[in-house]
């Protein structure tokens, strides 16, 4: 029995249906997500000092403590790569 719309080409021969990436433009990588979620913990973090005078880090890990050290090492980091990439995607602009 024949269908009403019979397939003309196979499907792994049509083009990707996903948004395709414009020219030049570079796909974020997994340590770009991963700078960009450690950046929103550390400005949460900032905001809630800055409005309630909480640290949710030193909370955690207590103040001053080799652990709440590292993660504002690693949110620190995090920002300069973020710089770096910032600046990486402003030079590919151009």
């Amino acid at each position: 029995m024949a269908t009403m719309n019979a397939p003309t080409m196979e499907r792994r021969h049509l083009p990707e249906r996903r948004a395709a990436v414009r020219e030049g433009a570079t796909a974020l990588s997994g340590l770009d997500y991963t700078a960009m979620v450690l950046l929103i913990i550390g400005g949460l973090n900032w905001a809630m000092v800055g409005l309630l005078d909480v640290d949710v880090v030193a909370t955690l890990f207590g103040p001053g403590s080799p652990a709440s050290r590292v993660v504002y090492v690693i949110v620190g980091l995090a920002a300069l790569y973020s710089i770096y990439t910032a600046v990486k995607m402003g030079r590919h602009r151009h």
